[in-house]
């Protein structure tokens, strides 16, 4: 069994891999939808799925895992734990991600942001931004899913690369069938 085939037979198993009409943070619309915390919820098969991303990173030369409330949490700390490196988390605070918790970034510590799906990046900018007002550095991206359409500013780490397509909401075929959409994620539509 290859890596892909093990990653996306966890997924599948644990209920992660959505469909039906969903409403991303970016306000773009699609079928399909991950929800990893399915898959976070069985501490075994995050382990397994995150040994893949966590493989790909023994080369890479880095001090600290952070992941942003709430979907990379579990995240680093579980690439944390098999990598032997600290794993902390950003939040949110007034709509603004920021480090609490007495938690710290020293000036040059270099930082992999942790996330369960990349997209956009909007998120994992936001906790890049976090990490250079701190004097740290941006090294990459870990990640569970790699959905991502458009480039990424730093490199991406994945467990698995999914094509998903995605629609701008005005140009949506389920709106246009009348088809009710969701919105999952914890963030709010922009």
């Amino acid at each position: 069994m290859t890596t892909d085939e093990l990653v996306l037979n966890e997924l599948k198993e644990t209920g992660t891999l959505l469909r039906g009409h969903f409403v991303f943070t970016s306000g773009r619309h699609s079928d399909r939808y991950v929800q990893c915390a399915r898959l976070l919820q069985y501490p075994d098969r995050a382990a397994r799925v995150l040994a893949v991303a966590a493989e790909q990173l023994k080369a890479v030369p880095f001090d600290l895992i952070v992941g942003p409330a709430m979907g990379g949490v579990i995240v680093a700390y579980e690439l944390g734990r098999q990598l032997g490196k600290p794993g902390i988390f950003v939040e949110r605070k007034n709509g603004i991600m920021s480090l609490r918790r007495s938690f710290a970034i020293a000036e040059g510590t270099r930082c992999i942001i942790s996330e369960d799906v990349v997209t956009t990046g909007l998120t994992s900018e936001e906790t890049a931004k976090v990490i250079r007002e701190c004097g740290g550095e941006v090294v990459g991206i870990a990640c569970i899913v790699d959905r991502s359409a458009i480039p990424i500013q730093y490199p991406v780490w994945s467990a698995i690369r999914l094509t998903m397509e995605s629609w701008p909401a005005d140009e949506c075929p389920l709106c246009k069938q009348g088809i009710p959409w969701a919105k999952p994620g914890s963030r709010e539509i922009t």
